[in-house]
């Protein structure tokens, strides 16, 4: 379907603004295509939600899951494994649409019956393929504005490249059309870009150091989970360490004091989205896509949100 951009021009307004009220903590869903695990397939998910578990200003209503790194079902398996591995079962989960071009799903029911429920109240992170969010716009035409505001990670200002390899977008470009939907028809929508995460690099040495000798619980498992997307990087880019996508969009909503504010226009269309190009022939949009305003300061702030996190043996 071809989708036309309406004469839309929106003023940004700082992502977090008025979303905590008098409340001490934030709700949040938490949309991703998590391989935290998987043999081959990025970690940044699992660390995300690690980083929410880890903070006081976080009430996680739930998980939907997405395709991006791999296929819903590998996503989901993955995502249930992560939750039993750190006794965290509660925490309510569901899986969402397969491809492009679906649109119901538990967790678009999920999607929409929250947002119903706490009525501008509850902000979504959103990690893998829009679809979901998609999804949850043609069973509520007014869902996107019932949001208090998303934070993505995703799209690309320009090329990105990796010690001279370029990088090929992976979120917005699964699903064209979705992506211009929340791009174009949301309130409030902050973007975590491919660009702008690059200063939120953590290097393997930095790890060892941190997890191999920490008795926490949460340290081991750190420490030997990820030791395989560590050998990834370091064969496939020369990296000896590797860049923290999604856990960039968590912070960015949770604590926005670790970015510098970076305003921008950008003219998204379906044809520079199936690239995730944020900027094509569309119509102009004025959002942030925030820079990490300190590197250490930020790393800081990682680290110690995962060590909060309790794993319940």
């Amino acid at each position: 379907m071809d989708l036309q951009v309406e004469s839309i021009k929106f003023e940004y307004t700082d992502l977090t603004e008025g979303s905590r009220g008098e409340q001490a903590y934030m709700n949040i869903i938490f949309d991703c295509d998590n391989t935290f695990g998987v043999k081959g397939c990025d970690v940044d998910d699992g660390l995300a939600l690690l980083y929410l578990l880890g903070s006081d200003k976080a009430n996680l209503l739930g998980i939907t899951n997405t395709y991006g790194n791999s296929d819903i079902e590998t996503v989901y398996t993955a995502t249930h494994k992560m939750l039993e591995d750190i006794g965290r079962t509660d925490i309510p989960h569901y899986k969402g649409c397969p491809r492009p071009g679906e649109k119901q799903s538990e967790a678009v029911d999920f999607l929409v019956d929250m947002v119903n429920q706490y009525a501008e109240n509850v902000s979504i992170i959103a990690t893998g393929s829009l679809t979901n969010l998609y999804g949850a716009c043609q069973k509520d035409e007014d869902f996107l504005n019932k949001i208090n505001s998303i934070s993505l990670m995703g799209g690309l200002t320009d090329h990105l490249y990796i010690n001279d390899t370029i990088l090929d977008e992976l979120n917005f470009s699964c699903d064209p059309a979705a992506a211009f939907q929340v791009l174009t028809k949301s309130r409030k929508v902050g973007i975590a870009t491919g660009n702008n995460c690059l200063g939120a690099f953590f290097s393997y040495k930095d790890h060892v150091n941190r997890f191999q000798v920490s008795p926490e619980p949460i340290a081991r498992y750190l420490y030997e989970k990820t030791a395989y997307w560590y050998e990834h990087n370091m064969t496939s880019y020369g990296l000896d360490g590797f860049y923290n996508w999604d856990v960039t969009a968590a912070a960015y909503l949770l604590d926005p004091e670790l970015f510098e504010s970076n305003k921008m226009a950008i003219t998204p269309d379906l044809e520079s989205l199936k690239s995730g190009f944020l900027n094509g022939r569309g119509k102009e949009i004025l959002i942030d896509l925030p820079n990490i305003r300190d590197q250490k300061q930020f790393q800081e702030k990682v680290y110690s949100n995962y060590m909060k996190v309790k794993i319940k043996v």
